[in-house]
């Protein structure tokens, strides 16, 4: 009598495992009959019915991979990138290998799902995430942006189109130069400057009667934004008024022609560029500073050197930050005493000019701005990390891509783009389910440049 009980428990067991492991092994009629269906309904592109069907799954099955792989699609289909991402960690759970595919799908979903966006902050990011992705897919939506209610975002728009269409390897969208050459009467500046400069990069020359009216005829700083699209275009002589305007009386105008010195690299610039380190505006200096780094000649040294003991800090932050691009083993102990600064944001730029070098050092000065009282700050030393591309900085990013502020992960998951290395995609996906939302688009849109290198 004592037997029997035993053997039932040891029979029940047994049948309880068995039911256990065949459905682990094969799916259930129900999950079998539910993937066939949002199968059939995602071919027809019925992408609501296939949510539905996902969505009707009785609760606590585990859906089998194919039907969860039609989930995350179908959920990136509508509209829904925060669930498709969270069915994408059921499918791949953390430790195992990516799909790049989904994961690109899913990230592009995270900022189409927000170019219209509620809060213009959020366009911005997602605005942003585009211009720096340069994707000729995107074009469409690029071009939707100039129509935006916000000029930052319209500006975006057209530098993004600018972008994509010299990264565009086939025929050129004629939609896109349209767009550009309508949004040269965009009422904001900002906006019709960003489509000069995108024109002049793409190298049309079909523009070149409207730059020269912009030229001749505007006032402020689009004349010198116009003469430099011109020199991109093969008309060297255009170069004069940009050497003209940078001693105009208008410190506006000299910071746009001195800005575009430093991006022409054109040599005989030279000269008045390494002048303006000693210009009575604190703001063009700053400009110089920056602009000498962009030239990226040995001889900019010389007026970084001068403009590193600037008394405005935000100068002697981007002279630091500059000398680190010119690659200059001298510029070392200058670095360091910058590091040294009593103004934060001038060791964070020695930071980036530090790591530029090569100088590991430095990261133990990025560690201890991370835990900066002012988020602003720890933000800069996110930003140091990405310009400089400092391979072994990713697990200070990952630091800060948990901060209790958005400013810092925003930051963080920018500069991880910037550094596009493969080792940022764990330190990335967790991102995606960040609480702002800016964040997530924007760690959306590096993870897109992350997955863009090779293994």
């Amino acid at each position: 009598m004592t037997f029997l009980p035993f053997i039932l428990t040891i029979l029940l067991l047994l049948t309880f495992n068995g039911h256990a492991i065949s459905a682990s092994v094969r799916p259930t009629p129900a999950s079998a009959d539910s993937q066939r269906d949002a199968l059939a309904a995602f071919k027809k592109g019925h992408f609501d019915q296939v949510v539905r069907i996902f969505e009707n799954l009785p609760p606590g099955q585990d859906p089998p991979r194919e039907l969860l792989k039609i989930g995350v699609e179908g959920y990136v289909r509508v509209g829904r990138p925060e669930t498709a991402f969270k069915t994408y960690l059921k499918l791949i759970p953390s430790g195992q290998l990516d799909d790049p595919r989904l994961l690109r799908e899913i990230a592009g979903a995270f900022i189409t799902s927000h170019v219209r966006a509620a809060e213009e902050y959020v366009r911005i990011a997602a605005y942003t995430a585009l211009k720096d992705g340069a994707d000729p897919q995107m074009t469409p939506v690029l071009e939707d942006g100039l129509f935006d209610s916000s000029a930052l975002v319209r500006a975006l728009a057209a530098e993004g189109l600018g972008r994509t269409l010299v990264a565009s390897t086939s025929s050129k969208p004629s939609s896109a130069l349209t767009a550009l050459k309508r949004a040269l009467q965009d009422p904001a500046p900002a906006v019709r400057i960003a489509a000069i400069t995108a024109l002049g990069d793409t190298g049309d020359q079909s523009v070149l009667d409207v730059l020269r009216r912009i030229a001749r005829a505007d006032e402020g700083a689009l004349p010198v934004f116009a003469s430099a699209a011109l020199v991109k275009l093969g008309h060297a002589e255009a170069f004069d008024d940009i050497l003209s305007t940078a001693t105009l009386p208008d410190p506006n105008a000299r910071m746009a022609a001195i800005g575009l010195l430093g991006r022409l690299k054109v040599s005989r610039g030279f000269s008045a560029l390494s002048q303006s380190v000693y210009d009575p505006e604190p703001s063009v200096r700053a400009f110089a500073a920056g602009a000498l780094g962009e030239f990226g000649t040995p001889e900019s040294a010389a007026p970084l050197t001068h403009a590193i003991g600037d008394e405005d800090p935000r100068v002697r932050s981007i002279a630091a930050a500059s000398l680190g691009r010119l690659q200059v083993p001298h510029a070392r102990p200058l670095l360091w005493q910058a590091a040294k600064d009593p103004v934060d944001f001038v060791r964070a730029g020695a930071v980036e000019g530090l790591l530029r070098i090569g100088d590991g050092e430095a990261s133990l000065v990025a560690r201890e701005l991370s835990k900066h009282a002012d988020p602003s700050v720890r933000g800069a030393v996110a930003q140091a990390i990405g310009l400089s591309r400092y391979k072994q900085g990713v697990p200070l990013l990952d630091l800060l891509r948990q901060d209790l502020q958005p400013q810092p992960r925003l930051m963080a998951a920018r500069a991880l783009g910037r550094m596009a290395r493969r080792e940022a995609l764990p330190v990335l996906k967790p991102m995606l389910q960040d609480s702002d939302t800016a964040v997530r688009v924007t760690a959306a849109g590096s993870l897109l440049q992350v997955l863009r290198q090779p293994k």
